[in-house]
């Protein structure tokens, strides 16, 4: 019989509680590790044998996850929310939770979530410090239209064009406008060209990427946003159906309606914040390179307003990737095979008819 230790772990960015014990005697031993004075690694190394880690998903334990995958030992991350409601107690503290998730790993009950593979984590990671460069590009941009308006130069989005940037360099400023005009425009730069290589490095990650390159065949669908929903969403298989994979994702739509009153107030929002802005993005370019996507966008813009409708044509645009990498097809495989269960659908009301 193979030994199996188990370790239920409540894990924070200095210190952590674990709980553990072996299949073979099943006494519960208690230990609390300093990750600024302990050996953590050390402590982990003298398991042998089957180890399963759990502890709950947390930004701050990719180090620690990768020393157990370097010892062999298998890590289970849990859904915080949901180990949270088993415990069904008053008191907390980190004895007790670690005890919580020894105890739902040794009943098979732990509430294990998707982990993703290291190279989906760096290309995410890769995706979101683009992102909060752009952000950081974006209040640059926005104080240097300051400074031109102050100074009487009003060229909205053409103050950064060539021409622009001459008129804005040659504008009368005080001397503290001048300083910062001339830092604010050395930080552009700079970030212009750390933003490319970001993006070029991203570029060569896709470029042998096959289901990266059957989303960008759909209208919208860019490298950014193929490579997130990609290394999000995969593997595929491991969603049912396309309800799930909204909701994975946070975007389905949230009701508390009662008897007669239907009340709608938003998508959950629970998934991938970068996804959700991505496929925003993206659905501005779709809605008008795809006529389907164009019919439903106007249809839902007149009465809903620009926001939702551009919301609910993301919600689509998701759908679609998840049919396409499902069933490794392209775009104009997709619309082909739409066409077809149309004309099989009038068919049939004809034939019933």
């Amino acid at each position: 019989m193979t030994l199996t230790v188990y370790c239920g772990v409540d894990f924070h960015a200095r210190v952590q509680t674990v709980a553990y014990c072996s299949s073979t005697d099943g006494e519960v031993h208690l230990c609390e590790l300093d990750h600024r004075r302990d050996d953590v690694r050390a402590f982990y190394a003298r398991f042998s044998g089957e180890v399963v880690v759990g502890l709950e998903a947390s930004g701050y334990s990719p180090w620690f996850e990768r020393m157990l995958d370097e010892l062999g030992h298998t890590v289970w991350l849990g859904h915080a929310a949901e180990i949270r409601r088993v415990a069904n107690r008053r008191q907390k503290n980190d004895r007790r939770d670690a005890e919580l998730i020894l105890d739902l790993l040794v009943k098979g009950e732990f509430p294990r979530i998707h982990r993703p593979t290291a190279d989906s984590l760096e290309i995410l990671r890769m995706l979101r410090y683009r992102h909060r460069m752009v952000k950081i590009r974006t209040m640059i941009k926005n104080n240097l239209q300051a400074l031109a308006i102050g100074s009487g130069l009003a060229l909205k989005a053409r103050l950064l064009t060539r021409t622009g940037r001459v008129r804005l360099l040659a504008a009368q400023m005080s001397p503290a406008m001048s300083r910062q005009r001339e830092e604010w425009l050395s930080l552009l730069d700079n970030l212009d060209a750390r933003i490319a290589a970001v993006v070029r490095w991203l570029e060569q990650q896709a470029k042998d990427d096959v289901r990266v390159q059957l989303l960008r065949t759909h209208p919208g669908l860019g490298l950014l946003t193929a490579l997130g929903l990609v290394h999000t969403l995969e593997p595929v298989s491991r969603f049912s159906n396309q309800r799930k994979v909204v909701a994975y994702v946070g975007m389905e739509p949230m009701e508390r309606s009662s008897a007669e009153k239907k009340r709608y107030i938003g998508i959950s929002k629970a998934g991938s914040r970068l996804v959700r802005f991505l496929l925003g993005e993206a659905a501005q370019t779709a809605a008008r390179g795809d006529q389907e996507l164009k019919r439903f966008y106007l249809r839902l813009v007149s009465r809903r307003g620009k926001p939702k409708a551009l919301i609910a044509v993301g919600r689509k645009l998701l759908i679609r990737s998840y049919i396409m990498l499902r069933d490794n097809i392209d775009y104009a495989e997709f619309l082909r095979r739409g066409v077809e269960a149309r004309s099989a659908r009038k068919t049939h009301k004809h034939l019933n008819a």
